[in-house]
């Protein structure tokens, strides 16, 4: 078995390894040196795309093949972009694998997924007319140069919004490069412009000169972590500041003629050059190291290392790594004086840490040596950190020999102590596994460790559906215990976008495929029927979504408007129900629409309701198309006593009566509807000539105020006229004259032999009012009462001498025995008198 250190390079005090990751990547004939190569961020995706200023040799094989093409680093095509728009100038890639595509005139094109239609939008600010030049990528946004040296940036792929930076300088850019927000200072964006023998740093408010001498700089780099930026001068040399130029950290002199293709950072620790076929390593202290190759060199950087493409191998390039959190944070040209990393403690000939022992007593072990126990001891009080530096070092080995050999030294070192907690050797276990199934040549993603810790499980697995690797992810997501709802998701909706069989036999394939398998949406699986113009499958895939809520809005989309009113009624939701009618009503004709919810009385009702409130003229017309004349009659006369002007009230109350002016059934309402047109008139010359405000009232409360202010006569007209019942008459007549306190017209009333409403209600109503004296005069006409409820009367208007009379009359005896315990005075003399004129009688 081959030692890991066989790999290593030796720079400095550091060492860099180049790691073989496939071979045989792409075919002979195509030719890279022609070609843009341009890698997405944590292992994604290649996108490569023709260099139209080089000449080519014309095949047959690459005719009509125009476009972007985007692979997997093994070799695998993903997908083939074909193009015939605008030229391409750049093409990048977002940390969340969206392609961007960016051609001259400022047109932008972003790829969401790899399979996916794209979202296009423009940079405007003048890329039209002064078209782009170059782009330089970040994680999430880009900045474009245009031809008059503008920058604009887009910050946001989800909303993209462009904007100018601050106002370069006029002359020639020789390289630029970008700071992303999130490593700048100032946290936005800067760019740093080589001009002239100077570096000019641009953000969105002002534009710095640097007053840097050696310019002018062929490439500009900046780290991983925005700490440090590489110059490429003129004179062949590499130089490393700190990203606020203050300090100079190192000085590399090439030697070479022709400036290097590329200039790229292998994470925050060394700087690659590449020509066409040689590549440099430059590390701290301007130490170096130099590959050769059989074929054109493209570099790929990422967050730890950059990756090596040539049509014949794929490899990464990386400082030998150690735990993540070391990886992150270690200025290594500011202080190389760190702790060691854990793949080179371990590995590293001549070293004696304890995790290389404890490797040395496991191959010891292994041979059945004694010398096992003796190294054993050795590092017994530190064996738990041995153990630790193993599975640490085990995740960031891609050769699964080198992984199997630390683990097992793990698993050792653990078995000899008493107490050790094996989570982490067992998450690391699980994730080498899932590490070594997707580096597989099939799948070619070979992500690091670091990588992964930063990509997240679920962003793995959905790069492995974008890339149709359903299989591996579900196995991936059952092992890590992630959702598998959007793997099957996406199946299903590739194989309606892809299937050739008819709809019927497309749903049930998915239908049997997705049974049982908890919180699937069928509506995304029919929406992608419904884009690729399957309308009758996508309606029989909504048929499975239990959730109404999903189903609905793709319906409407699909101009189901009947089915998704029956969906939405069958879920009982009022508010669903609502959304659905206001989308319909929008629509479709009005007709159309009432013949519509007009079957379904749930709907109706909703609308009903909604109209009275806020549409009275849709009430209106749904009462017309219903001829429901009653309801349409109503509502004018709502409306009717909502006017204020006497003509817009009469015409409503004229358009009410007509509607029911032909139906026997509605008699009453017509003849209500009538007399209420002639009191409004009556009321309103009423108000002229009596100067008061009797507009609005009802009969009986026009014919009180009238008798109220003194216009009897007038009061008896409108009963006349309106036949008012004289009982009702009388009723309003005996309120309205207490109200104006008329005792005397009261009286005279009073002097009538009958009364229709009796004479109970003038003593209560006038007692009520406070005159005793008044409503005295009313109890003798009280002639159906009884003389218990007579004497009560007296009492209540304080005429006890009258209450005895009365009990006199009637010979109630109990009676005056009460009243002679409440009077006083002559009242009393006057209740023993008649007291006295019963008991003789009482005793014959």
């Amino acid at each position: 078995m081959s030692v890991p250190i066989a790999e290593w390079q030796r720079l400095g005090d550091r060492f860099y390894r180049k790691i073989p990751l496939y071979q045989d990547i792409f075919d002979q004939d195509l030719e890279l040196e022609n070609y843009f190569v341009t890698g997405a961020p944590l292992s994604g995706a290649v996108a490569i795309y023709r260099d139209d200023r080089k000449l080519q040799t014309l095949r047959a094989s690459s005719a009509g093949k125009a476009g972007i093409s985007v692979y997997s680093y093994s070799g695998k095509l993903i997908r083939h972009i074909s193009w015939d728009k605008s030229a391409i100038i750049a093409v990048g890639w977002s940390e969340e694998e969206q392609l961007l595509v960016v051609t001259s005139d400022g047109s932008v094109r972003c790829y969401h997924d790899l399979h996916s239609d794209f979202i296009p939008f423009t940079l405007g600010n003048g890329a039209e007319e002064h078209g782009v030049i170059e782009c330089r990528f970040w994680s999430s946004g880009f900045v474009a140069l245009l031809g008059n040296n503008n920058l604009v940036v887009v910050s946001d792929y989800e909303e993209p919004r462009p904007k100018l930076l601050a106002t370069p300088p006029t002359d020639q850019v020789a390289s630029w490069a970008v700071i992303p927000p999130s490593q700048s200072l100032s946290l936005s964006v800067e760019v740093l412009l080589a001009v002239q023998r100077t570096i000019y740093v641009i953000d969105a408010s002002d534009s710095e000169d640097r007053m840097l001498q050696r310019g002018p700089f062929k490439h500009i780099s900046v780290s991983e972590n925005g700490k440090f930026v590489a110059l490429y001068t003129e004179d062949g040399k590499v130089w490393v500041i700190s990203s606020d130029f203050q300090n100079k950290l190192s000085e590399y002199d090439t030697q070479a003629k022709t400036p290097p293709r590329a200039m790229e950072w292998c994470g925050n620790n060394a700087v690659v050059l590449a020509w066409e076929d040689e590549v440099h390593i430059v590390g701290p202290n301007g130490a170096s190291s130099k590959f050769f190759y059989d074929n054109w060199v493209h570099l790929i950087p990422d967050i730890d290392g950059v990756r090596v493409l040539t049509n014949d191998v794929c490899e990464f390039l990386q400082k030998v790594p150690g735990s993540s959190n070391q990886a992150n944070s270690c200025p290594l040209f500011a202080d190389p004086s760190f702790l060691p990393d854990v793949v080179e403690e371990t590995f590293r000939l001549g070293s004696s840490s304890p995790s290389s022992v404890l490797i040395d007593a496991l191959q010891q072990l292994e041979n059945q040596s004694p010398k096992a126990d003796d190294s054993i001891k050795l590092i017994r009080s530190v064996l738990d950190e041995a153990v630790d530096v193993c599975i640490k070092a085990a995740g960031h080995e891609y050769r699964i020999p080198s992984q199997k050999q630390l683990l097992k030294a793990a698993a050792f070192g653990k078995s000899i102590l008493d107490l050790y907690n094996s989570d982490d050797f067992v998450d690391m276990c699980e994730l080498l596994r899932v590490l070594n199934a997707v580096r597989f040549y099939e799948v070619g993603l070979p992500i690091s460790y670091d990588q992964f810790v930063r990509l997240s499980p679920e962003r793995l697995v959905k790069r492995l559906i974008n890339r149709s690797e359903y299989l591996l992810a579900l196995r991936i997501s059952e092992y890590l215990r992630l959702p598998t709802e959007k793997i099957y998701v996406h199946w299903a909706s590739q194989k309606v976008r892809l299937s050739s069989s008819n709809d019927q036999e497309t749903c049930r394939v998915i239908v049997d495929k997705l049974k049982g398998k908890a919180s699937i949406s069928y509506e995304e699986i029919a929406r992608a029927a419904f884009d690729e113009g399957r309308a009758r499958l996508a309606t029989e895939l909504l048929n499975q979504e239990p959730r109404a809520g999903k189903q609905v809005p793709l319906l409407l989309n699909m101009e189901e408007d009947s089915i998704a009113l029956d969906k939405a009624i069958e879920s009982g939701d009022t508010d669903l129900i609502l959304y659905v009618l206001l989308h319909m009503k929008k629509k479709m004709p009005l007709a159309t629409f009432f013949r519509t919810i007009n079957t379904r009385p749930v709907a109706t009702s909703i609308i009903e309701a909604l109209a009275l409130e806020q549409d009275r003229d849709l009430a209106k017309d749904l009462y017309y198309q219903d001829d429901r004349r009653q309801d349409g009659s109503n509502l004018l006369l709502m409306g009717a006593v909502e006017q204020r002007e006497l003509n817009a009230k009469t015409d409503k109350l004229k358009a009410a009566a007509r509607l029911l002016q032909d139906s026997k059934e509605h008699a009453f309402q017509s003849k209500s509807i009538d007399d209420a047109q002639k009191l409004i008139k009556l009321q309103n010359a009423l108000d002229h000539d009596l100067n008061t405000h009797l507009s609005g009232l009802s009969i009986n409360e026009t014919i009180f105020e009238l008798i109220r202010i003194g216009s009897a006569k007038r009061a008896q007209r409108i009963q006349s006229d309106f036949k008012v019942p004289e009982k009702t008459y009388w009723w309003v007549r005996l309120r309205a004259l207490v109200a104006k306190r008329d005792w005397i017209e009261l009286e005279e009333i009073g002097k009538n032999r009958r009364s229709p409403i009796g004479w109970e209600p003038f003593f209560n109503d006038i007692l009520s009012a406070g005159n005793t004296r008044s409503a005295a005069t009313f109890i003798p006409k009280c002639t159906s009462l009884s003389a218990t409820e007579r004497i009560e009367m007296w009492l209540k208007c304080g005429q006890i001498v009258k209450a005895a009379e009365e009990a006199s009359r009637a010979k109630d005896m109990s009676s005056l025995e009460m009243l002679r315990g409440k009077a006083t005075g002559n009242a009393a003399l006057e209740v023993e008198r008649l007291i006295s004129q019963l008991t003789p009688q009482k005793r014959r």
